[in-house]
């Protein structure tokens, strides 16, 4: 994994934790057959590729809304 990506990637999603599920969920959909949604690098990793989307803006997050207990 490239430094310089998750750096990039830390601006648009600052919470390690959600970044970390993120990238997973997104290489595991790569992993399955989804195309790239950036040029990547020949030879990039699909960490990589995903942390480069993140940056991109191509891919994000919503915050669940926290229920009450009734």
């Amino acid at each position: 994994m490239n430094a310089k990506y998750l750096d990039e990637a830390l601006k648009v999603i600052p919470e390690p934790q959600i970044l970390v599920n993120v990238v997973s969920r997104r290489v595991r959909q790569l992993n399955s057959g989804s195309r790239p949604m950036i040029d990547a690098e020949i030879g990039a990793g699909l960490a990589d590729i995903a942390l480069q989307e993140i940056a991109a803006g191509k891919i994000g997050y919503a915050p669940q809304a926290k229920v009450e207990a009734a």
